[in-house]
């Protein structure tokens, strides 16, 4: 099971997200870690995705580019002054492709976050040829960025494979309590799971 692992915007849950199906994948007998091709600001959530892969990996190995600022990688290389080497990425993720069944990639911010000033977040995951998992954070105006979300994906010819809906901490009201429903409703792609507010935990059946 291999994915790139998307969002609606930032801090949507990508991480949260991505150690949890990473975890659920190794209980189910898979050899999954998780990677994060492109960091800016904290490397926490680096440190979260290797514990989740049982810190298999160190924090660069399963992410070699890390930039200081929190903000867009464009501006954060733009900030040290550095050229994003992009191609390196490729041979980066082939060297862990061969060697594992299951790689999860989370992506920085949300589906078209500017790398460079070229290229966007969506470019990794045509890079990594990987189908895409949406996570959508569960909070009003999730159905717009959903369907944006999706819109764009299918544009650069790629598969969004399936949504995660995410509730997050302190959010409920009559959106939250509806959201799912309506988008069983208006989306064509599946919802893959929901997640509760502050769940440690998922289990899924591998073939």
């Amino acid at each position: 099971m291999n994915y790139f692992i998307t969002g609606t915007d930032t801090a949507v849950g990508k991480t949260y997200v991505a150690a949890l199906l990473t975890r659920a994948l190794r209980r189910a007998g898979l050899d999954t870690v998780a990677l994060k091709p492109i960091c800016c600001g904290s490397r926490d959530d680096v440190d979260a995705l290797c514990d989740a892969s049982e810190n298999e990996l160190s924090a660069d190995a399963a992410n070699p580019i890390w930039l200081a600022s929190p903000v867009a990688p464009l501006v954060a290389a733009r900030l040290e002054n550095r050229e994003l080497e992009i191609g390196e990425l490729e041979k980066w993720f082939r060297h862990h492709r061969s060697r594992r069944r299951s790689l999860l990639v989370e992506g920085i911010g949300g589906w078209l976050t500017p790398v460079t000033a070229r290229l966007r977040a969506a470019d990794l995951a045509a890079l990594f040829k990987l189908p895409v998992l949406l996570v959508v954070a569960n909070r009003l105006g999730c159905l717009n960025h959903t369907l944006l979300t999706i819109e764009s994906i299918r544009a650069h010819d790629q598969e969004c494979h399936a949504l995660i809906l995410n509730s997050l901490p302190g959010v409920a009201d009559v959106a939250t309590e509806t959201n799912r429903r309506a988008l069983e409703e208006i989306c064509d792609v599946p919802i893959l799971f929901e997640i509760a507010t502050d769940q440690q935990s998922i289990e899924l059946a591998v073939a």
